[in-house]
C-alpha cells in the first residue's frame, strides 16, 4: 500500500489493488482562514469522516464519487473491512466539542487505525475492539485533542507497530496546537521520511514513529 499525508488529519491510502481511501478531508480557508492547506484535490473510492467539523469533513474537496462513511459500526466497501467506533472530542463525553469516530480499516494484510480528533484515552473494552493495530494515525498537537501524556497512554493501550503523527502545527494549520517536534521529544525510534508519501508492506512494517511531510502546504 501507499500512504500519503495530504495535511492536517487527511491521508490518502492506496491499496495494492488500487482502491483509494481518504480520511478526514479539510475545507481550505475554514475557521477564518486558519486552515491554509491547498485543496485536497485527490480522487477516492472511500472517504472516512471522523466528525462534522469543517477541518475534517469537507467531502466536496474529494474528487470522484466516493462512498462516504461517517458513522460507527462495521461494514465492508470494495473489499475493505471498516470498523467505526464512537468516542468523544473531549474529556467530557462530548459536551465541549462533540463526538468523534475512530476508524479501523484493513488494507493489504495490515490494520490501520485513524483516531480522528480523539480527546481522551480509551477504556479497555474500546481498545480491545480496535486491536490489533499495525499502523496508528494519531493527533499529536494537543489543545483540541489529546495531550502528549494521553498520546502515550493510547500507544500503550493499542500497541501499534507504527505511529504516524497528524494534526500538528505547520504553515498550513494556524491553530494553537504544538509542532510535531514536541511529541517526538525523548522518543528513540523516529523515522523522518523527508517526503509526504511512503510505501509499506505487511512483511516489512517499520516500527516506531514515522513523520511524513504534509503534501499540501500552502
Amino acid at each position: 500500500m501507499r500512504i500519503k499525508y495530504i495535511g492536517h488529519s487527511c491521508f490518502l491510502v492506496t491499496t495494492g489493488s488500487g482502491t483509494r481511501i481518504i480520511t478526514d478531508p479539510y475545507e481550505p480557508g475554514c475557521y477564518d482562514g486558519a486552515v491554509k492547506y491547498r485543496p485536497v484535490g485527490q480522487e477516492a473510492d472511500i472517504v472516512l469522516v471522523s466528525h462534522g467539523h469543517a477541518d475534517h469533513s469537507h467531502i466536496a474537496s474529494v474528487l470522484g464519487s466516493p462512498s462516504v462513511v461517517q458513522e460507527s459500526g462495521a461494514k465492508t466497501i470494495d473489499g475493505i473491512k471498516i470498523l467505526g467506533v464512537s468516542t468523544y472530542h473531549d474529556t467530557s463525553e462530548g459536551s465541549e466539542r462533540g463526538s468523534n469516530i475512530i476508524f479501523r480499516f484493513e488494507v493489504d494484510g495490515l490494520a490501520l487505525c485513524h483516531l480522528g480528533d480523539i480527546g481522551h484515552t480509551l477504556d479497555d473494552a474500546t481498545a480491545h475492539q480496535l486491536k490489533p493495530v499495525d499502523i496508528l494515525m494519531m493527533p499529536v498537537g494537543g489543545f483540541f485533542t489529546i495531550s502528549s501524556e494521553e498520546a502515550d497512554a493510547l500507544i500503550d493501550s493499542l500497541r501499534p507497530g507504527l505511529v504516524i503523527p497528524m494534526h500538528f502545527k505547520t504553515e498550513g494549520a494556524d491553530f494553537p496546537i504544538a509542532p510535531v517536534e514536541d511529541f517526538l521529544t525523548g522518543r528513540k525510534e523516529v523515522l523522518w521520511e523527508g517526503d509526504s508519501e511512503v510505501e509499506i508492506e505487511a512483511s516489512r512494517l517499520p516500527e516506531g514513529v514515522m513523520v511524513l511531510n504534509p503534501a499540501n502546504l500552502p
